[in-house]
């Protein structure tokens, strides 16, 4: 496939994408057979070396899985209902172990930051603001999730039925979906209401990546993994995704053709068709019908993707938040709070997703309504991805702020899935949610706002330095004209003396040359 735009050439050769190295995701296709299934075990063979998780090249071992056994919350008062619980016990008890920098369901790839053939080289890649982009990197944005839309994965399937359903793994319900509606898919999955059995027997009061402690680590994660997957498919190793940041703004300032799709002058809720996304198919998007049921999402294409910016309710959702409200999310100190959920006042994680009781004020949260679609669904429309790459980099600045520790992530009692021990559902490999309360630094990447932040905060040291020399150097050359005129019969130094007698050995001046071993490296740094 050719993409051809300003006078840039990309090329994307479809033949290397079956080659390409394995990442993360949900099931993984090699552990979704009746075998692995009637196992428990998903430890597939490192391609280099052919051994399980790569154990003979020392990359990795096939282990039990541990799970923590610390209470959860009252909030799900179930236990061995929904398969989610104790992740990913109902599925496997056996995984792969990655050891060093290596990482992956089977340990063929390098953990974020890390890349090379023995995953050494150590690179900091950097986000943007989607409104800086060039032309260029606009374009190849956009192509590169059209890519991502119709291309089926490789690696991943997703599972159309509960493990009940699959006869405990006698028979197997999983569907090919695309590299993009693979991510869809885990967002509906970990946000889906639990299924107790039969139509409309669900518990809604349940969800393992919001409305508590791991909304902030899941989805840092849940992004870094939908990153490694579109670099794995373009072979753009430079990819990053950019930010929007929509402090202050009075509407969707990225809902035009150019970028995510302005709206359709026939139906206000489709998208125009001079976007590429006015062709796009959402999936997951009847969860009522799904409850009614009692049933799964069964990935297949439920219409087009629809978007009504500004028509919303406004007794929810007046604006889109102001400086002024995220700098006041900033200013809490307190990670999270009381019972750790919806109820959480004063706390930054649950202000910041949009729940603050006190306030009601919303943040994250508001853009589902503003945009006018729902929590479950919402991977669909691509702005998703650009609005929590900006609640990443607002959950970036607080951590860089306050310098918490992953032990002051909450241990035990939060609603069920976001213990700090527990891991994130449904990833493969384990993640554990308090890994991810670390900076963006310690994971390979850097937002391009807080470097020129920091850059800012440095000018202000550097003028207070300048004034404190002037004041230094006025008040020595006082001290010296007083001197002199009590001393006038003494001789001074010439004023060549003067000259020597401050002047430091000479040395050699640093010479850069195209030769030189600093050159042979090329940077790294993301240049989108």
């Amino acid at each position: 496939i050719s993409f051809n735009f300003s006078g840039m050439r990309l090329f994307v050769v479809i033949s290397l994408m079956l080659r390409l190295r394995p990442s993360q995701g949900q099931f993984p296709r090699l552990c979704a057979t009746r075998e692995a299934l009637l196992r428990k075990e998903c430890c597939p063979p490192w391609d280099g070396d052919g051994s399980a998780c790569g154990a003979s090249s020392g990359r990795g071992f096939c282990r039990d899985v541990e799970v923590s056994d610390l209470p959860d919350g009252p909030q799900y008062p179930f236990s061995g209902l929904d398969d989610r619980e104790r992740w990913p016990l109902v599925f496997y008890n056996r995984t792969c172990e990655c050891v060093g920098n290596f990482m992956g369901f089977n340990c063929a790839d390098c953990k974020f930051g890390y890349f090379g053939l023995n995953c050494n080289e150590r690179r900091e890649s950097v986000r943007r603001n989607i409104l800086h982009l060039s032309r260029a990197q606009k374009i190849r944005l956009v192509s590169y999730l059209n890519l991502a839309k119709h291309t089926v994965s490789q690696d991943y399937v997703v599972a159309t039925g509960t493990y009940r359903e699959m006869q405990n793994g006698s028979n197997p319900m999983f569907a090919d979906a695309s590299v993009y509606d693979v991510f869809v898919w885990i967002h509906y999955y970990v946000s889906r209401n639990a299924l107790l059995g039969g139509p409309g027997n669900v518990w809604t009061d349940v969800d393992f990546a919001h409305w508590a402690p791991a909304f902030l680590p899941w989805h840092r994660l849940y992004l870094l993994h939908w990153e490694h997957e579109i670099r794995k498919l373009t072979g753009d190793m430079s990819f990053t995704i950019p930010y929007w940041d929509w402090r202050d703004a009075r509407g969707c300032d990225v809902c035009t053709d150019e970028l995510m799709g302005d709206r359709s002058p026939q139906d206000p809720s489709l998208l125009s068709p001079g976007s590429v996304f006015s062709s796009w198919k959402v999936l997951c998007s009847q969860a009522e019908d799904y409850n009614n049921r009692g049933v799964l999402c069964d990935a297949r294409e439920e219409g087009p993707l629809r978007r009504n910016p500004g028509n919303h309710n406004r007794n929810v959702v007046e604006r889109l938040p102001t400086t002024a409200e995220v700098e006041f999310t900033l200013g809490l100190t307190n990670y999270d709070t009381g019972a750790m959920d919806r109820t959480a006042n004063m706390s930054f994680r649950n202000t910041l997703e949009g729940q603050m009781k006190l306030t009601t004020k919303t943040l994250a949260g508001c853009l589902c309504c503003l945009l006018s679609f729902s929590l479950t669904c919402s991977a669909n429309d691509p702005i998703f991805l650009l609005h929590h790459a900006f609640v990443d980099c607002i959950y970036e600045q607080w951590l860089r702020r306050y310098r918490p520790t992953p032990s002051q992530y909450p241990e035990s009692n939060a609603p069920i899935g976001h213990n700090s021990e527990y891991h994130m559902v449904p990833f493969l490999p384990l993640q554990r949610n308090r890994d991810y309360f670390i900076s963006s630094k310690d994971l390979g990447y850097e937002y391009s706002n807080l470097l020129d932040a920091s850059k800012q905060y440095v000018w202000p040291w550097l003028l207070l330095a300048a004034l404190c020399g002037g004041i230094l150097a006025m008040a020595t050359a006082a001290v010296i004209v007083t001197v002199k005129r009590r001393n006038r019969g003494f001789t001074w130094p010439h004023m060549r003396g003067w000259r020597n007698l401050f002047t430091l050995p000479e040395t050699q001046p640093l010479i850069f040359t195209h030769n030189s071993e600093e050159s042979k490296h090329p940077n790294y740094q993301t240049a989108m």
